[in-house]
């Protein structure tokens, strides 16, 4: 039995203080809607993504983005780039990239004897790895360090990242040829896994009517700064989670392990669940999505909402579901429906 001193969840709020939370969560986040705004101008529909984005970058974390070319993965992160302003680089991940390509290397300079330091295109705010599957694996354990540790090894020292750093990785699910599938311990590091799909016929229509000229500049106007976005963190922070909504999150991460915890014959489905790392992720985003909303306070539907992004990369499918066609998200939407909700 779990007595008050067990606990390190922090006690309800009282009024007073809620509504000082949610006048400065109301100032935090608008400017995190007009980038949206801003967004929008140049993408049509697509409001997952671009909520995922912004989320992304309030939670503090690295983003795989999933989807066939054409829908527009690249155009969204470059818009999220143009929104802010901040440092941005695109890199190209392909099959003969190397480590150095990456995050630099060593240069000799005659004149003086000695050696310095070129650093590669990592050394930014906001890192798009496009077609990050195509790198083979000393560039992905590079990567793996910049995304986990904030920080590059060049030699024989370590050099930090700029804050806020994010890596917004993209890959086609469709073109294995020539691909090195990304090791589990990477995809771990990733908050979320945010699956674009094709835009419905009215938006379809939209794209075609703004789009379809020989030029299609839009410009962005950049509503954001760095120490916006790390106040913003501060105050996500300060966001209350009620200790039913924690117990809930344990409950889904547990069940996707074990689905048999929430009454759920899936045994055979699922080779591995979740880490307490998708734990973490959830609270994360839940959190993430109320600040966007304007609430000082997480409700059930937020983690809900959460879910698929944040765990359906943490799920190991067997044999028998890809038989099956059963996909990471048949599996957390069955979960959704069994766990009980607070």
């Amino acid at each position: 039995m779990m007595n008050d001193s067990d606990t390190t969840s922090p006690s309800a709020p009282s009024r007073e203080d809620t509504a000082e939370l949610e006048r400065v969560v109301e100032d935090a986040s608008r400017p995190f809607r007009h980038l949206q705004d801003q967004m929008h101008r140049v993408i049509v529909g697509q409001q997952p993504l671009l909520d995922g984005l912004v989320i992304g970058l309030l939670a503090n974390g690295h983003l795989l983005i999933e989807g066939v070319p054409g829908l527009a993965k690249t155009t969204a992160i470059a818009a999220l780039a143009r929104g802010i302003r901040t440092g941005f680089k695109r890199i190209q991940f392909t099959p003969d990239l190397l480590p150095a390509d990456l995050v630099g290397t060593l240069v000799y300079r005659p004149s003086e004897g000695d050696f310095v330091v070129k650093q590669g295109p990592i050394f930014s705010n906001l890192v798009l790895a496009d077609e990050i599957n195509r790198a083979p694996a000393k560039v992905q354990s590079a990567l793996l360090e910049a995304m986990q540790e904030r920080q590059v090894t060049i030699g024989d020292e370590t050099h930090d990242l700029p804050s806020p750093f994010m890596v917004l990785a993209t890959q086609n699910p469709i073109e294995q040829e020539g691909t090195y599938p990304l090791p589990e311990a990477q995809v771990d590091r990733f908050l979320m896994k945010l699956v674009v799909e094709y835009p419905d016929r009215r938006d379809e229509r939209r794209i075609l009517d703004r789009m379809a000229r020989t030029s299609t500049n839009i410009e962005i106007d950049a509503v954001l700064d760095p120490e916006q976005i790390v106040n913003a963190r501060a105050v996500i922070d300060r966001i209350h989670v009620d200790d039913r909504i924690r117990d809930y999150v344990v409950d889904l991460v547990i069940a996707t392990r074990d689905p048999s915890q929430a009454g759920l014959s899936l045994g055979e489905l699922v080779d591995f669940g979740a880490s307490p790392r998708a734990s973490i992720a959830l609270i994360l985003v839940a959190k993430a999505k109320a600040f966007l909303d304007g609430r000082g306070y997480v409700v059930p539907q937020d983690v809900k909402d959460a879910a698929a992004p944040v765990l359906r990369h943490r799920i190991g499918l067997s044999y028998e579901a890809e038989a099956e066609d059963r996909s990471a998200d048949d599996i957390v939407n069955a979960l959704l429906e069994h766990v009980p909700v607070p």
